[in-house]
């Protein structure tokens, strides 16, 4: 066999540096586990000054979703996981999608066939994509063929697939970054299929060979691949490459019993944005299910992006399963509105607020402002102004609130004295509404409370706002106030 074209191949790969990748497959939507698994390999490769690769693994045709990539792309780029290398950004080893590499794998797999650590199977049974595990290998008579009569069967054109050739005997030991040293009896592993009758490689086989042409040095992955990994070594070992370090990482569990699942209604990376979560407290408190800071930070619940990279150590990562709580997720969430500017959250916060209000004279920044102390996910905007753009019908028994020693006659008479008093000034922002009002509680020797209560009940029409009077007032504007007063006023008569 001809060498030269697979020397060409290993002078690609880029030496001396930690190299991670990212390799989803394009099914539609970024479920927590997955995005769990992108951030921690981003976070290993900044942490060590590395590469961070995106790479995407089309190969199982059957389960690709149309315009997926984008999702994936739009995804990382909104969770600040920007890629080194990738499909849209290229890089020394590319293409960076599977399907594109398609003409690599068979050559790879012939290598090891050559080799003496793969064989060709006839056998009708490896019909299937990928064998179920109880393929009984001694049973197996293409695992004796000789080289000639492998040859000659396939230069006659009978279809096979290529699988591996597990040695019969021994143990096979592999060390995990989070799990140590695991051994397993080789009797125990099956010889697995890497190429297909129709030419595509298996899952297993294209990331074994992908990941040592693309220099990667750590391979972060669930914890369900364990399994998987001594094949691996003996795929690596065959080849005669280098091993990469593994992280498996357990999984993300919606409860003690049961993973997360899209199929059990547990929400994807953007069912939570949808429901009013911040992309950066989601990114903050993924970071945290299954893996815990050390040293100084060890307490530290908050980070920023850049602190995770400074903070990231992989020994930090959990063996137990990590369990999803939406509770949690909504404290950080709320952290996180808490700490912005009331720039940026006027930002985030618009869109929410116009769903309620629609009329533009009406400041949504200044409305903003109200809520950010009061917020805890996004959602929870539209339903606490309903009142701006339109007066809510209510019951004058709102007027009645024991705490403000406010009823309904001495409401009628607050709006009676204040409507007057409010056409009168000329300026309408905070400092005159207020100063009007606490003037004429201290003229009527009572608690401001007495005034405000039934100011904010007439302009607003409900018990509980997001502000008081004052800061409702100043946004519904002069002309406005003094309507809805006049309508309180006519309702208490």
């Amino acid at each position: 066999m001809d060498t030269v074209w697979f020397d060409e191949m290993e002078a690609r790969i880029p030496k001396n540096e930690v190299r991670t990748r990212f390799a989803p497959s394009p099914t539609g939507y970024m479920h927590v586990g997955n995005l769990r698994t992108a951030l921690y390999t981003y976070l290993i490769a900044r942490h060590n000054d590395g590469k961070f690769l995106l790479r995407i693994e089309d190969t199982d045709q059957g389960r690709l979703v149309e315009g997926a990539v984008d999702v994936i792309y739009k995804t990382m780029a909104e969770c600040h996981l920007d890629h080194d290398e990738g499909p849209d950004v290229g890089g020394p080893v590319g293409p960076y999608v599977q399907t594109q590499r398609r003409p690599f794998y068979g050559k790879y797999a012939e290598l090891l066939v050559e080799k003496g650590h793969a064989y060709r199977c006839f056998c009708e049974k490896t019909e299937s994509e990928e064998d179920t595990g109880d393929f009984n290998r001694e049973a197996n008579p293409c695992r004796f063929l000789t080289k000639e009569e492998s040859d000659r069967r396939a230069a006659a054109g009978e279809p096979f697939v290529i699988r591996q050739r597990i040695p019969e005997k021994g143990t096979t030991t592999f060390h995990d970054e989070i799990f140590g040293d695991i051994t397993v009896e080789n009797s125990t592993l099956d010889d697995q299929v890497l190429m297909k009758r129709d030419g595509l490689p298996t899952y297993n086989f294209a990331n074994v060979v992908d990941d040592h042409l693309m220099g990667i040095t750590h391979v972060v992955r669930g914890s369900e691949y364990l399994s998987s990994a001594p094949k691996y070594n003996l795929l690596y070992q065959g080849f005669g490459w280098d091993i990469p370090k593994y992280v498996h990482c357990s999984p993300v569990m919606r409860d003690a019993h049961n993973k997360m699942s899209k199929r059990h209604g547990d929400p994807s990376y953007e069912d939570l944005i949808a429901q009013g979560y911040l992309t950066d407290a989601v990114l903050n408190y993924v970071a945290l299910l299954g893996w815990s800071p050390r040293g100084e930070q060890a307490e530290q619940e908050i980070f920023s992006m850049d602190e995770l990279k400074a903070a990231f150590e992989m020994s930090g990562i959990s063996k137990s399963p990590a369990i999803f709580d939406i509770e949690k997720l909504r404290y950080f969430n709320a952290e996180y509105i808490r700490r912005m500017s009331a720039e940026d959250f006027a930002k985030v916060a618009e869109p929410w607020i116009r769903k309620a209000v629609k009329d533009p004279a009406i400041d949504a920044a200044a409305i903003a402002a109200l809520l950010q102390q009061r917020t805890e996910v996004l959602t929870e905007i539209p339903e606490k102004l309903d009142f701006f753009d339109e007066l809510p019908a209510y019951d004058t028994e709102l007027f009645v609130h024991k705490k403000s020693k406010s009823d309904e006659a001495s409401s009628k008479a607050v709006l009676e004295t204040v409507i007057p008093l409010f056409e009168a000034l000329e300026s309408w922002d905070d400092e005159h509404i207020l100063d009007t009002m606490v003037k004429l509680a201290e003229e009527q020797g009572v608690k401001n409370a007495k005034i405000m209560w039934p100011v904010r009940i007439a302009a607003a029409g409900k018990a509980v706002t997001p502000g008081g009077a004052v800061e409702i007032c100043r946004i519904l504007g002069k002309a406005e106030t003094l309507r809805r007063l006049q309508i309180g006023l006519e309702k208490l008569q």
